[in-house]
């Protein structure tokens, strides 16, 4: 990886408990259905044998998937900010845009973001945008709707 897969301490416990779900409760039954479905015969009608297979590659991959994020993952805690005037990695901003709408997002790890919930990710350009600001700067942001510009008006990050 070219770049840092900063992520929070709750992101890193959620890809966490998502590999440990996988790999000590679904692939087991799984596995256990496979070969109970092996064991009735013809395999190449055997619905629960086919379905089995493709849903255990496709756990496979996501667990190796999940590894490697895990791996080269670098945990770090939003509370441990020493300078919480400026946007970093982990705060939560409010941003208002040239027509006075605010709208209150938190910087988090790629694989955490959840734009529905809030939650932008470290390298989307908004984020690229508003790092390293402080309270009443301007940022000019490129988006897919077009150029947009937006008002820092606070930051917060959690108290440790």
């Amino acid at each position: 990886m070219d770049r840092p897969n900063y992520i929070t301490p709750t992101g890193y416990h959620a890809l966490k408990a998502e590999y440990d779900a996988l790999f000590a409760d679904e692939r087991p039954r799984l596995v256990e259905t496979i070969a109970w479905a092996a064991g009735n015969g013809d395999r190449s009608e055997n619905g629960d044998y086919i379905y089995g297979r493709k849903r255990l590659r496709e756990i496979d991959r996501r667990l190796g998937w999940l590894s490697r994020r895990m791996k080269a993952a670098k945990v770090l805690d939003p509370a441990q900010q020493p300078d919480r005037d400026r946007v970093f990695f982990g705060a939560t901003v409010t941003i208002a845009d040239e027509d006075d709408n605010e709208r209150t997002l938190t910087l988090v790890g790629d694989d955490e973001a959840d734009a529905g919930k809030g939650l932008v990710g470290w390298n989307a350009p908004l984020a690229r945008a508003l790092r390293g600001a402080s309270i009443g700067d301007l940022r000019r942001v490129s988006l897919p709707a077009g150029e947009r510009e937006y008002e820092i008006v606070a930051i917060e990050y959690p108290s440790a």
